[in-house]
């Protein structure tokens, strides 16, 4: 299911409040109001939102500065969008030193409004994956398995973590490319700085420049904001840019420029951005035969491909199932507040012979599946609950039947929203949560079934 970022509104004008909840609450953001400091900091105390919509002038209590201060003790990281209809060049520099985020005028134009709530949230979620690698990824800390391919492994990840050679990771789907190049960023000189991901399948064509490189206002059609790119983003640290082979001729020839000149350009921008940059990218293709063929150029091949690592599929490294199947099953009892689970040898014998087409990704699904459906918190998980969970037909799933047309009660588009969804669910069970293996199997490219799965709130599976 999709979560809807909670967005609190503070602002001592009823008429206001009402205002800009509607345009979010169009836009399925769920909001919360506040006619006061005093009760922002009691709402934020209750619960956390995602994002705050500040007035900087309140009378009758603390002022927008103030509650900025204090917001910024309660909740250390979610954004605040200050607004004001007088603001002066010392408020906005005190602000911007408290941490807000961005200063809107009144009166507050939509779009402005649901611009920068888009940048701020992002903002906030690079943020957050940076906190959350330093804390859980260790040098290689989270990449489990004693085979000597995973030592071969670790031991390329500490070769190259020190410098700033651009890194290649390749691999079948399901492999753990993100992870080694979490594990690189962590292990570097860069671990304090950002860890930017970019899913290079999943942004439309038209949007990439604006996606990579950032835009100025009025830049183009509903650029009613500034918005920095993602190059700006990981400036300090680096930019992880995961399905780099899917990128189109034409961005690969703006990557390539990004590349060999350190430097960005806004759209719609009159001058170059100097950025800091290390770029990792992760492929489950074979790039060299793409820039044979000419679906990849090889110039930016050459740029990409500094120091290749490589990630062996799990089918040939089956003696770490053993302990992937325990690592995966500490985080699930930890998660779910079972007591840890074991598994019968039979049961891993089992695990250990299967093929794993989806690698490490799809036996993190059926032991998270094993786990949730083990008829007993403290009996093993045996041979039988294996085996039903494992597909016998390669990996195709079960899959509950479409309703018969006479039963359909919706309008037109909400049962061809119905019946693509279940398409797609049924697509990505049978892929062990692969999106690119789904799309093959749907005959449709990546970047498509991206935008399908966001407009369907169909959430990917990690």
């Amino acid at each position: 299911m999709t979560r809807h970022p909670l967005v609190l509104v503070v602002d001592d004008e009823a008429n206001l409040r009402r205002m800009l909840c509607a345009v979010l609450g169009g836009e399925s953001y769920r909001t919360a109001e506040a006619a006061s400091g005093t009760e922002a900091v009691a709402a934020v105390q209750r619960r956390r939102p995602d994002a705050v919509f500040l007035d900087l002038s309140m009378p009758g209590g603390p002022d927008g500065l103030a509650t900025l201060e204090r917001l910024g003790a309660e909740a250390p990281g979610v954004p605040v969008i200050m607004m004001s209809g007088r603001a002066g060049l010392a408020d906005a520099v005190r602000a911007t030193k408290l941490g807000a985020y961005h200063f809107l005028e009144k009166p507050l134009a939509p779009e402005a409004v649901l611009l920068t709530l888009r940048s701020a949230l992002e903002l906030a979620r690079v943020r957050a994956e940076a906190t959350a690698l330093r804390e859980a990824l260790g040098p290689t800390a989270t990449l489990v398995g004693s085979s000597p391919q995973m030592a071969e492994l670790r031991a390329l990840i500490a070769r190259v973590a020190s410098t700033e050679a651009r890194v290649l990771v390749s691999g079948e789907s399901g492999t753990g490319k993100e992870l080694v190049a979490g594990a690189i960023h962590a292990a570097s000189g860069r671990a304090d700085g950002p860890f930017v991901r970019v899913n290079c399948a999943a942004i439309p064509r038209e949007l990439v420049e604006s996606e990579m490189f950032g835009h100025e206002r009025g830049s183009f059609t509903g650029a009613t904001e500034r918005r920095t790119g993602r190059f700006e983003q990981a400036d300090g640290g680096t930019l992880f840019l995961d399905e780099v082979g899917d990128l189109s001729q034409e961005a690969q020839a703006k990557l390539l420029r990004a590349l060999e000149g350190g430097e960005v350009e806004r759209v719609g921008g009159d001058r170059p951005i100097p950025v800091d940059v290390r770029v990792v990218s992760a492929t489950n293709k074979d790039l060299a035969r793409a820039a044979r063929d000419g679906a990849f150029r090889e110039d930016l091949l050459y740029r990409l491909n500094v120091f290749p690592v490589t990630i062996c599929p799990l089918r040939e490294r089956p003696g770490d199932i053993p302990e992937l199947v325990a690592h995966f099953s500490t985080a699930v009892t930890r998660r779910i507040g079972r007591p840890p689970a074991t598994v019968t040898p039979e049961a891993m014998d089992l695990l250990v012979r299967h093929p794993w087409p989806g690698n490490v990704r799809e036996l993190a699904n059926i032991v998270e599946r094993l786990v949730i459906l083990a008829p007993s918190a403290r009996a093993p998980i045996g041979a039988a609950e294996v085996a039903g969970a494992l597909p016998s037909d390669g990996g195709a799933a079960r899959a509950e039947p479409l309703p018969h047309p006479a039963a359909m009660t919706l309008s037109l588009n909400d049962e061809l929203d119905r019946f693509e969804r279940v398409l797609i669910t049924r697509a990505l069970s049978a892929a062990n949560g692969s999106v690119a293996e789904a799309a093959r199997r749907l005959s449709t490219d990546r970047a498509n079934l991206y935008r399908r799965m966001k407009r369907l709130g169909i959430e990917p599976v990690s």
